[in-house]
């Protein structure tokens, strides 16, 4: 076998073929990890999860949301992750037309639109007992950590789309 041979079946015009898929196969490999990195998946509560005793507005407080993001809700026993107004919110309200409401552990929410988002556990005195977050999703790529936008006071609705469940 000599150096600078060319196989048998092969012609130098293989090799720029072959060269050029090799760059778009890597760019595409490149392309597609950043599009992964952009969005974020963020348990509420870090390790402690979805449960009382919880203050959630620290914990938001510390984190970046953006339109893509995925939370995660993930809790032991009866609760339930429900997503409401800002009314309901503020009055912990165990409302009949809630955005939306699952009680299944993990609950994976996908963050669809930009804006305020409230969430609550409607069982009773959770809400009241500190089971509820408040979030302002932002329309950028989110990192996950950061300086979260503390909820606001003024009564209203939060006018914006639900977050979507996603599936597990």
């Amino acid at each position: 076998f000599v150096s600078g041979i060319i196989p048998l079946g092969r012609t130098l015009a293989h090799r720029p073929a072959m060269a050029s898929s090799s760059v778009l196969i890597k760019l595409l490999v490149v392309v597609g990890c950043a599009a992964a990195a952009s969005a974020a998946t963020l348990t509420v509560g870090g390790s402690s999860g979805w449960t009382l005793g919880q203050n959630y507005d620290t914990w938001a407080s510390g984190q970046t949301f953006a339109v893509g993001d995925k939370l995660v809700f993930s809790f032991v026993g009866a609760h339930t992750v429900t997503e409401v107004n800002k009314n309901d919110y503020d009055n912990c309200a165990v409302a009949s037309n809630s955005i939306s409401s699952t009680s299944t552990s993990p609950a994976t929410l996908d963050l669809a639109a930009a804006g305020m988002h409230y969430y609550i556990c409607t069982i009773s005195g959770h809400c009241a007992g500190g089971m509820k977050l408040a979030i302002n999703v932002g329309s950028g790529s989110g990192s996950g950590s950061g300086s979260g936008t503390p909820p606001s006071t003024t009564p209203g609705s939060s006018g914006t789309p639900p977050a979507t469940p996603s599936s597990p």
